[in-house]
């Protein structure tokens, strides 16, 4: 463990403490509910704790980032924590502003107030070093009216911003119960993984999933890697399949001749580790039909993997002691197409092995299919958790050591 702060090694009676939590939630594209709130459940241990400790609690959160559908306020945030915390959560629209400052100074022992969504700060979302970012006007205007920061955001841990990294440099810090509790089971489970070790990449992003095969099979954290979903759509098409209109998809703006090239690099160098789908599911008539890789050109958009697909993975995940899945295997959220993510999920449940997931999609479909709690471990990080398979430093642990060497216990 590193060498941080926890919520023991603080006194928080009647200290005004600021939280930063990750609870970025998935929502219904046509009615912008929160279609599953695992993230807000999870950091509810901290916060329960620092309401029984006294704390004046002040969080600080984030929902999506401007520019994109799912980017609101977090009024629908705070119903749903007071929910889930059976106690009252106040909610003002505001960060830095004078109706935030005047909420936070009103704040009693053992309540919880909700601050409005800190991205809809643009300096929040500046990749700064931590230095620069405790002189930035999110810091600036918050640290003088705290006693104690706490980061529970392992989620957004991968990222060196404002109000992640900037308040450890000038108010003692600890981390919350969720990020020490997440960077243990990371620990234990990847730094020496039982054999064999099943990587599963998935989900829409390509551009990051070449460098991290690289790194979990040239360090040995991984013995195989599965890649599938629109990741492995563009895989199959570095190596030359014709992938139709699975290539029209989002994940065109990824599709570039770099990233290509760094994928044909991996599947060179690693050749049989990685393992890419042999068919697809497409849509035909309303149903759900699997197509071999050589007829993707006319086939339609790939939706999932095929039925094949999912029994050659099925038999590689069968003789697993490690499984690790980030991202699906497809468009889970449609009918019939939830097939392969499924099918992958059940698959690292009957190994018996320890079986690991990561990201949000990836946890929302597990809870879909009520595979999570027959998981080992079910991160809530996404992106964190990856940066810490790659073995590169969390800029927030750092941050949280700089604090405690800088500040100690209190």
């Amino acid at each position: 463990m590193g060498s941080y702060n926890t919520l023991g090694d603080m006194n928080f009676k009647g200290k005004r403490t600021l939280l930063r939590v990750d609870i970025n939630c998935p929502m219904d594209k046509k009615t912008l509910n929160i279609i599953n709130d695992v993230r807000v459940r999870a950091v509810v241990p901290t916060i329960r704790e620092l309401i029984g400790k006294k704390a004046k609690l002040v969080i600080l959160a984030h929902q999506s980032r401007k520019g994109k559908w799912d980017f609101t306020d977090l009024a629908q945030h705070a119903k749903i924590l007071s929910k889930n915390l059976n106690a009252p959560v106040k909610y003002v629209n505001d960060v830095i502003g004078e109706d935030a400052k005047k909420a936070i100074m009103e704040v009693e022992e053992g309540e919880v107030l909700l601050l409005g969504n800190v991205r809809e700060l643009d300096s929040e979302s500046k990749n700064l070093p931590m230095e620069e970012h405790s002189k930035g006007e999110i810091v600036s205007a918050l640290a003088p009216l705290f006693d104690i920061y706490v980061c529970d955001a392992f989620g957004a841990a991968h990222r060196s911003q404002c109000s992640l990294v900037g308040f450890e440099d000038v108010l003692p810090s600890a981390s919350g119960r969720l990020m020490a509790k997440e960077m243990y089971a990371l620990e234990t489970i990847f730094n020496n993984p039982r054999r064999p070790s099943v990587f599963i990449l998935g989900g829409a992003k390509f551009g990051d999933v070449p460098h991290m095969i690289d790194r979990v099979l040239s360090s040995n954290t991984a013995d195989t890697v599965i890649v599938v979903g629109l990741a492995g759509n563009a895989f199959l098409m570095a190596r030359g399949v014709d992938i139709g209109e699975a290539s029209k998809v989002p994940l065109q703006e990824e599709l570039t001749e770099e990233n290509f090239k760094k994928a044909q690099d991996v599947m060179a160098k690693y050749g049989q580790k990685i393992i890419l789908p042999t068919d697809v599911a497409v849509e035909k008539d309303g149903k759900r039909v699997s197509v071999n890789i050589g007829d993707m050109a006319t086939a339609g958009a790939a939706l999932d993997i095929g039925d094949e697909s999912i029994e050659k993975f099925r038999k590689v995940l069968q003789v697993s002691r490690t499984s690790f899945m980030s991202g699906p295997a497809g468009m889970f959220e449609k009918d019939g197409f939830e097939k392969g993510t499924k099918a992958i999920m059940t698959a690292m449940v009957e190994s018996k092995g320890l079986s690991v997931l990561g990201g949000g999609h990836t946890s929302a479909a597990a809870e879909r299919f009520d595979l999570a709690d027959s998981m080992s471990y079910v991160s809530t990080g996404g992106g964190a958790l990856e940066t810490f398979l790659l073995k590169d430093p969390l800029p927030v642990i750092v941050a949280l050591e700089h604090s405690a060497a800088k500040f100690g216990k209190q």
